[in-house]
């Protein structure tokens, strides 16, 4: 598949990183010497130097035999000038990043649908959701929701009060009457393991389990924390990630925001409508605490400094707010949370490359998500047609050994399936599966 990415940051790289896995034809188009240098001295990708909104460069891409254009400059309206032009030059399918949210409701959607942008992409926006449905489920680290909601991966430490510690995954099976479940994943000491029957839980494994929607609460007894509702919770950070957090979730929570620069506490003031926005050094902690820190049920970083971010949740974990989460823009951060004492840690441009990610995977995909430090991948297949899959028992499909079914959503009904369950056609598979696995479970559900 050959695909051209505009934009050679962050998201750009990322998404050139993973395509370049898959053995991808990638072309990279940049301003920017350096990052292109970068970029070709660690990727397989071709660069070409130039205005990605430029007629002229666009053909030297080649743009118009291409599967996929994906424009995510910082520059929303050169990524949809551009996305508009690689379509009117041949593009199969284009991608363009923004960030107004104006563009995202379904009416704009459509207009620029018809003007030749295929999907709109706001990281902001993704970013707020994650941290949406993390408060939500606050006794988890990590929380995946597939077909709204009606199979969940959810993730969480095992500490010290958890009853589940020197219990096999089979005698954890028994503990709760009447709750299917399925163990996909254990991160230990860094390593990914796809845990067994006889798989002995130790405390501080980070465990991944799939529920079905109405089962997922039950989870929060195997972690040991205490359940706790979220009403009221501080927000640090001048971004445009978090002003948008605060947008998306000041109707449900009591907000106190608080950001050092006073020109944009003005815009915040305007913008919000139930914020309590103040003018601080959220650096300081004492400060911090002075404004109610320690009263908090969660604490949010979203700050641009990723030291800063970290730095504060650690702080605040300490003074025992219940659910902390950090925004990073080092990857190597997200691999280090469940060590180092964070609830979460979330970077808008992975979880945005992402969900770009998976319009180029095969088979017949509806979504994709990557956990967080986990050297494996949530995938989400639809069966369109009758074929093996339809006529055998999970059992005989031979999936790969590092591959496992989570959930299966059929209709409005969802399933944790053993290996007498015999798929449908129209069902949507949830397949947890590791690097060396990913390219036969794509087979198989091709």
């Amino acid at each position: 598949m050959k695909i051209v990415i505009a934009g050679a940051g962050s998201v750009g790289f990322h998404l050139a990183e993973l395509l370049t896995k898959e053995n991808q034809d990638i072309i990279l188009i940049d301003t920017d010497e350096d990052v292109l240098l970068h970029a070709s001295t660690h990727l397989d990708v071709l660069t070409i130097k130039g205005d990605i909104a430029s007629v002229g460069i666009l053909k030297n891409a080649n743009v118009e035999n291409a599967s996929l254009f994906i424009a995510v400059t910082t520059s929303e309206t050169t990524n949809l000038l551009s996305a508009i032009l690689a379509k009117q030059l041949g593009a199969k399918t284009t991608i363009a990043r923004v960030d107004n949210p104006e563009y995202l409701t379904k009416e704009q959607k459509g207009k620029f649908l018809n003007l030749g942008v295929d999907q709109l992409i706001s990281p902001q926006l993704l970013a707020a959701q994650e941290i949406e449905r993390l408060l939500r489920r606050s006794s988890f680290t990590d929380v995946f929701e597939f077909e709204d909601g009606k199979i969940a991966i959810v993730g969480f430490t095992i500490d010290n009060s958890s009853s589940i510690i020197g219990k096999s995954m089979d005698q954890m099976d028994k503990l709760i009457p009447d709750f299917d479940f399925r163990g996909i994943a254990i991160l230990r000491n860094h390593r990914t393991l796809i845990p067994k029957g006889n798989t002995i839980i130790r405390q501080g494994d980070h465990l991944y389990i799939a529920a079905q929607k109405h089962c997922v609460d039950k989870v929060s007894i195997f972690a040991g924390k205490q359940l706790k509702p979220v009403k009221k919770l501080m927000i640090i950070g001048d971004t445009p990630l978090a002003f948008r957090t605060a947008q998306l979730l000041e109707k449900k929570y009591r907000i106190s925001l608080f950001v050092k620069d006073k020109k944009r506490a003005k815009f915040f003031i305007e913008s919000l409508n139930k914020t309590l926005v103040s003018v601080a050094d959220y650096g300081n902690i004492e400060l911090l605490q002075e404004e109610g820190l320690q009263e908090m049920d969660a604490f949010i970083a979203l700050t641009k400094n990723s030291e800063t971010n970290i730095i504060t949740n650690l702080m605040a974990e300490e003074l025992g707010v219940y659910k902390t989460i950090a925004a990073v823009d080092n990857t190597i951060y997200t691999h280090i949370s469940q060590n180092i004492g964070i609830d979460t840690m979330i970077n808008k441009k992975l979880i945005a490359a992402n969900n770009i990610f998976r319009f180029v995977r095969k088979g017949t995909i509806k979504a994709i998500a990557s956990l967080h430090g986990v050297d494996a991948e949530l995938i989400e297949f639809e069966i369109l047609r009758s074929n093996r899959l339809t006529s055998h028992p999970i059992r005989d499909l031979h999936l790969p050994e590092k591959s496992i079914i989570a959930g299966v959503v059929r209709g409005e009904e969802s399933f944790i399936p053993n290996g007498e369950f015999q798929l449908q056609l129209k069902d949507k598979i949830i397949v947890f599966a590791q690097p060396e696995a990913i390219h036969k479970v794509e087979e198989i559900f091709k």
